[in-house]
């Protein structure tokens, strides 16, 4: 065994690090999408006692985090970057499913959360920056 790997088979992933964590952003989008329509129905259906959290954008959120985590020990400056933001969108993700059970009790239409969408895009743009770098790499290089 390799005595630099730190988890072992999961370092297999280590040259698609980037890549994989473009994924995982985009299963949380699409989780959250989906987690939002739960709980639209759910308040249709039952009220806000009804609402509950959706596990598998849960999952995700969780995953994402732990894929952040180990960013941080391959490379450092964006790992801790990007963390930061994930950390960001994992609390305001959190705070929205809180509103949106503030506003099922008051009996107001459940809107879109828009600060997790906000805090989700953030990190989508700088995770496809740091994995999609290479197409305008030689224009970049170029000029600076």
């Amino acid at each position: 065994m390799d005595p630099n790997s730190l988890l072992g088979p999961v370092d297999l992933l280590l040259p698609y690090i980037e890549e994989v964590l473009l994924v995982l952003v985009l299963v949380n989008g699409l989780t959250r999408l989906v987690a939002q329509r739960q709980y639209k129905s759910q308040y249709e259906e039952g009220g806000a006692e009804a609402i509950v959290r959706h596990p598998v954008h849960a999952a995700s959120n969780v995953l994402l985090l732990l894929g952040t985590f180990y960013y941080l020990t391959v490379t450092f400056h964006a790992g801790v970057l990007l963390t930061i933001l994930v950390i960001g969108l994992f609390f305001t993700d959190f705070f929205e499913f809180e509103a949106r059970l503030a506003e099922a009790r008051r009996e107001a239409k459940i809107e879109l959360p828009k600060g997790a969408l906000a805090a989700w895009g953030l990190v989508f743009l700088y995770v496809s920056y740091r994995s999609l770098f290479f197409v305008v790499q030689p224009i970049w290089e170029s000029i600076v």
